[in-house]
């Protein structure tokens, strides 16, 4: 759990960052860090979903996994979540922001194929390696999300703990189950996702990111069944 605890670390780290310079940014900045964000999860998203295996897996676990997600109203209990936590831990503030932010930082963090390989590595063969890049990579894009968004960005470290601390728990049983395929096809579905994200950003559409979270429990299952 060593490498998962750094992560969550460098998350917080990048939070208070971003706070600092939130304070300093003018508002009439504020269109540029959206920018800045938007783009670089574009970069980020792009390179993650063209190292899809197949098409046909993402674009049928994108399909799927948005129907459940929409029946199941993931994003109002996520969003939900995310305004109950801000209403805890703060009298004031905007309780949507602060969700977003929670959310989206959430879903950048724990949607590639680092995270998962990372903590199943540092799980089964104590290998560090690949966590401690993310940590780094992670504690930045934090600073440039709590620039956008606000200290919800600092409650995603939670979420890190708990999703990379299973990973890293179960990494040995899990680690034959998913296949080196099937993380792959998750890391490429995370990738699409951080497109909707970008997309939200650069407020080019709205997109309901949190109901396509069940794509990332298709991807490995249908790349089972689906070799081209």
């Amino acid at each position: 759990m060593f490498a998962t605890y750094v992560n969550c670390l460098a998350v917080i780290a990048g939070t208070l960052v971003g706070l600092l310079l939130k304070k300093v940014i003018k508002e009439s900045f504020k269109e540029i860090v959206m920018t800045s964000a938007g783009l670089v999860t574009v970069v980020i998203g792009l390179g993650m979903a063209l190292k899809a295996g197949s098409y046909l897996v993402m674009i049928f676990s994108v399909i799927l996994g948005g129907f459940v997600g929409y029946a199941l109203r993931i994003e109002d209990h996520v969003l939900g979540l995310g305004g109950w936590i801000q209403r805890k831990t703060s009298k004031s503030g905007d309780s949507v922001t602060f969700a977003q932010g929670f959310l989206n930082a959430s879903l950048l963090f724990c949607t590639g194929a680092m995270s998962i390989v990372g903590s199943i590595q540092a799980g089964t063969v104590g290998d560090y390696q690949l966590i401690l890049v993310k940590s780094v990579m992670d504690g930045c894009m934090a600073i440039v999300f709590t620039a956008a968004y606000g200290i919800g960005v600092l409650f995603s470290s939670l979420v890190v703990l708990v999703y990379q601390g299973f990973f890293t728990l179960a990494g040995g049983w899990l680690q034959p189950h998913l296949g080196e395929v099937g993380i792959n096809e998750m890391g490429a579905v995370g990738g699409v996702l951080l497109l909707m994200i970008a997309g939200n950003l650069l407020q080019i559409k709205k997109f309901r990111t949190g109901d396509f979270l069940p794509a990332l429990v298709f991807a490995p299952i249908l790349a089972r069944f689906i070799t081209v």
